[in-house]
């Protein structure tokens, strides 16, 4: 779980090391990754601002406050990403970075997708069985499985940062697998496989779930013939929000991981192939990296408390609409 070398060089060397040509991750990701830390610093400040007066009230509101926290570490990890991709910084920050931060990064990157899944799974549960009662719709239940999600990922973490305890050098940084010592390498691999099978793990569940909201909503539709349905069919469309922005900002990143992973694990593979590799990484990398602004959208479009608190405005209430996270309740009593 590392980002990989900010050094400008090309070809092999002399020893058979393959060096990658980095120079438009040199140059162009640093500030389209500015553009990503400003926003994302501004508008997860604005959200901290508005949850800190949002009662814990419901399973949704107590996933979306963990996603923040996870979003808003994830923005804080970003200048060091920023400094050492640009070149700004001296060689032994990017051995921090290798360390330290850029796990932290991503143990907080997964952290945010299985928060998603349970937000879904929440929004899931409140349409199927909306007077029904499980385990898991109990506010403690929630606080309980996020406080788990980060437990399970800070536990699967820690040894990416205690195996990386090769000698740094300025030499050394410029791969951040050269840092880890031969067991490092194998539980960076193992780790790489695990998260990407919790991340396609969640994206079927989700793709369940919303299969299932959509055939609710659907028939909803079908058997309310009123002037307002068109309110009614847009408004229980915005719980399609959370499915968007998880397959948008992670499932590019997931298709290039595995193949990228296997570059830093074996020596085996082809020198150019391991650039382009390297570039679709980075690539999605910073599409997924989207999340930490994309995520309000979230917050906005399907939590009224929220913009309520956000933006100092108090959201028009409609006769069938129901209070805090909940919008309009349908025939079906599908609230989303």
């Amino acid at each position: 779980m590392n980002w990989s070398n900010i050094n400008i060089t090309n070809g092999t060397s002399l020893s058979g090391q393959c060096h990658r040509d980095t120079r438009i991750v040199h140059i162009v990701f640093p500030i389209l990754y500015t553009v990503i830390f400003l926003t994302g610093v501004i508008l997860n400040s604005l959200a901290i601002k508005a949850f800190f007066h949002i009662p814990s009230s419901s399973t949704f509101i107590v996933y979306l406050k963990n996603t923040l926290v996870s979003d808003f570490i994830m923005t804080l990890m970003l200048p060091l990403k920023i400094l050492t991709d640009s070149g700004l910084g001296p060689w032994q920050l990017k051995a921090f970075v290798c360390r330290f931060s850029a796990v932290i990064f991503y143990e907080t990157m997964y952290v945010s997708i299985v928060l998603l899944g349970l937000t879904a799974f929440d929004r899931f549960l409140k349409i199927v069985r909306p007077f029904g009662k499980f385990w898991v719709q109990n506010i403690t239940a929630a606080q309980i499985l996020s406080g788990l999600v980060w437990l399970f990922f800070f536990v699967l973490s820690l040894p990416n940062m205690i195996l990386s305890n090769n000698e740094a050098t300025p030499m050394s940084v410029k791969k951040c697998a050269s840092l880890k010592n031969h067991l490092g390498l194998k539980w960076h691999a193992a780790v790489n496989y695990i998260c990407q099978f919790i991340f396609w793990t969640v994206l079927i569940l989700m793709i369940i779930f919303y299969a299932i909201i959509t055939k609710k909503v659907y028939k909803s539709y079908i058997k309310t013939q009123k002037k307002d349905r068109k309110n009614k069919q847009r408004t229980s469309g915005k719980v399609f929000i959370i499915v968007v922005v998880f397959f948008i900002c992670f499932a590019p990143y997931h298709f290039s991981r595995v193949p990228y992973t296997l570059t830093q694990t074996s020596n085996k593979m082809d020198c150019k192939v391991q650039n382009l590799l390297f570039i679709a990484k980075e690539s999605t990398l910073w599409i997924a990296t989207t999340n930490i602004c994309m995520d309000p959208l979230i917050y906005i479009i399907l939590c009224r408390s929220f913009v309520e608190k956000a933006f100092c405005v108090k959201m028009k209430k409609f006769s069938n609409t129901i209070r805090e996270n909940q919008t309009i309740l349908l025939d079906t009593r599908i609230s989303v």
